[in-house]
């Protein structure tokens, strides 16, 4: 399960907290979250603090969102190394 929720949203930024795995299903919800706000021009901000896991299509996901400009706000040092991962396949 992963808990999306805004955080905080000024005029060119919006903060989305996620809270659990980007997995399954849970990857759709979190694209169709984010893709209206990178669309329209927003800088995306996520807190991903309390993601404990992501799967092979979450993290792809994530990468896509960090090449099209979203910020990673407080990323586990796991997720992280699962990026480094995933991009460099």
């Amino acid at each position: 399960m992963l808990k999306i929720s805004e955080l905080k949203q000024t005029n060119q930024t919006d903060t989305l907290k996620l809270e659990g795995d980007i997995i399954g299903p849970w990857v759709n919800e979190l694209q169709l979250c984010c893709a209206p706000l990178i669309n329209r021009g927003q800088t995306l901000v996520l807190d991903l603090a309390d993601v404990s896991f992501a799967d092979e299509a979450g993290l792809a996901l994530l990468v896509s969102l960090r090449e099209q400009g979203a910020i990673f706000h407080q990323i586990t040092p796991l997720l992280e190394a699962q990026l480094k991962l995933a991009q460099s396949v």
